[in-house]
């Protein structure tokens, strides 16, 4: 691996491309390996994932020239300490849903796996590219190949999940057209497709008409990819219908993805001076996000099916984030960056284990849920660990980009945001309280043999999810309590020395 390691940048995207065509041809050949080869290959990914981490933690950026050619004419991959830990994350959550979801895939497309997990693989090819691409174009080329396979996993579910499918993708289309528009602008006002060309050429043009619309236009598209409210039309269909294969490594990571570009073509393209201080949008975004946390939560209020639910769950997450981030001071942006990190896990955890429920009762409305404490012990523990970190209560990591968040509103004196996150964090108290009393109470003992009286809870066999699935699931949740535990470390050898010193 050592003669590797200075290709390790280019590697995070052959080896997941290779992959995905060794396990295209399986599909056709031999079907069983179709698995293995993905799997294989995210694994592997994951490994150079970790190596670059450690190479910046040491180096503090890393640039890798693909072809040889220099930049501004090549493409140029850029990986430094935060992007280095997205990745990291990316690979980690892409791997653990697969193996999770090994038997359901093969039980949901047994004729379609080598489709299905090429699709998988090339997903999260994309999104890993866009993470660590240094280049304004080439990060559009990998936003579509993560968009089109996206918009297939989630086409290829049941009842309505194809059109649910065609709808993200009809709003998918007019984002990236957006990002692209604005890109165009900018290589007509630079000559360049290199953000950090880009970024030192852009100072001369700061009272151009024609970079502040190349800003909204790349911004208004990166927000309805990552389905800002009002925005987010596409989301709650596209996740709630979607095959929990697909919405596993989707619904943790897309959002996310698109909220890092945001924070990456802010700071390393149209710089911290211009985005902050020259827009003044501050305060129309920081409101924008208080409204997506209000109206999230109270959408997922109204829901009476699990997977839907959290999908509202989702959007008022955005806002935190969003949020956080337009709040322009370190605390806040900290605590935007964090919860980056933290809310893919905790999706990841939480969807985990709502795939866990609708594999064995197969279905996901409240009244479905009833006695799943006593039916699938183990897996409604790990839910309530996700549970408890969506809502913010201490040691999970929940609790402490939460914290950052807060503690940025009040520094900003923007009461409104530190108010709806208090809001949302007691909505998600009550949703999720909601089904650990209908998972754990109910069924009640009246018209179960105890004429009215409570006898206690009647007694059910267990039926836990497939060790595979189980095992996945406990490790996310365990992760959600070691990432709050090294809080501490991640802020301040990674989070902090990436903010730029202007913030």
């Amino acid at each position: 691996m050592e003669n590797l390691s200075p290709h390790f940048p280019a590697l995070i995207i052959i080896v997941p491309l290779i992959a995905a065509l060794l396990t295209s041809a399986a599909g056709w050949l031999n079907r069983r390996l179709c698995f293995h080869f993905a799997a294989l290959g995210l694994f592997t990914s994951l490994l150079v994932s970790t190596g670059l981490l450690a190479s910046v933690l040491d180096k503090d950026v890393i640039l890798y020239r693909l072809g040889g050619w220099p930049a501004p004419w090549g493409i140029l991959y850029r990986i430094d300490r935060l992007n280095g830990l997205v990745l990291v994350v990316i690979f980690f959550i892409a791997f653990l849903n697969l193996i999770a979801n090994k038997r359901t895939v093969e039980e949901s497309f047994p004729e379609q796996l080598g489709g299905f997990y090429a699709l998988y693989v090339l997903f999260v090819t994309g999104l890993s590219g866009m993470v660590a691409t240094g280049d304004a174009f080439n990060l559009y080329v990998l936003l579509e190949i993560s968009s089109l396979t996206g918009y297939a996993l989630i086409g290829i579910g049941h009842e309505r999940a194809p059109l649910a499918g065609l709808n993200y993708l009809f709003m998918g289309t007019i984002g990236a057209s957006l990002y692209l528009l604005g890109i165009g602008f900018l290589y007509l006002m630079t000559g360049s497709l290199n953000m950090t060309d880009i970024a030192s050429l852009l100072p001369g043009f700061y009272g151009s008409p024609v970079m502040v619309l190349a800003f909204l236009l790349c911004m208004t598209g990166l927000f309805i990819k990552m389905a800002l409210f009002p925005l987010h039309a596409w989301l709650p269909n596209a996740y709630s219908f979607s095959p929990s294969a697909s919405i596993g490594v989707i619904a943790p990571l897309t959002t996310k993805v698109m909220i890092y570009v945001m924070i990456r073509m802010t700071f390393d393209v149209f710089t911290p001076d211009f985005s902050f201080k020259m827009m003044h949008l501050g305060e129309v975004m920081v409101w924008l996000a208080v409204a997506a946390i209000i109206m999230g939560s109270l959408f997922a209020l109204a829901q009476t099916r699990l997977k839907r639910m959290l999908t509202y769950v989702i959007i008022a997450e955005v806002g935190y984030m969003v949020g956080g981030f337009w709040l322009g001071n370190r605390m806040a942006v900290t605590g935007a960056v964090l919860h980056i990190l933290n809310d893919a896990v905790m999706t990841l955890c939480i969807f985990l284990a709502a795939g866990a429920v609708v594999y064995q009762i197969c279905g996901d409305d409240f009244e479905d849920l009833k006695g799943l404490f006593r039916k699938m012990p183990i897996s409604m523990a790990a839910f309530t660990v996700a549970a408890l970190s969506l809502i913010g209560v201490p040691p999970t990591c929940g609790f402490f980009s939460k914290w950052y968040l807060i503690s940025g509103g009040i520094a900003a004196g923007h009461y409104g945001f530190v108010v709806a996150l208090l809001f949302s964090s007691l909505v998600n108290a009550v949703l999720f309280f909601r089904i650990i009393e209908i998972g754990y109470f109910e069924p009640f003992s009246e018209g179960e043999g105890g004429h009215g009286v409570h006898h206690g809870p009647p007694a059910m066999e267990i039926r836990e999810a497939p060790a595979g699935m189980l095992a996945c699931l406990l490790l996310a949740a365990v992760s959600l309590i070691v990432l709050g535990i090294y809080t501490g470390d991640i802020v301040t050898r990674i989070i902090d020395l990436a903010i730029p010193p202007a913030i």
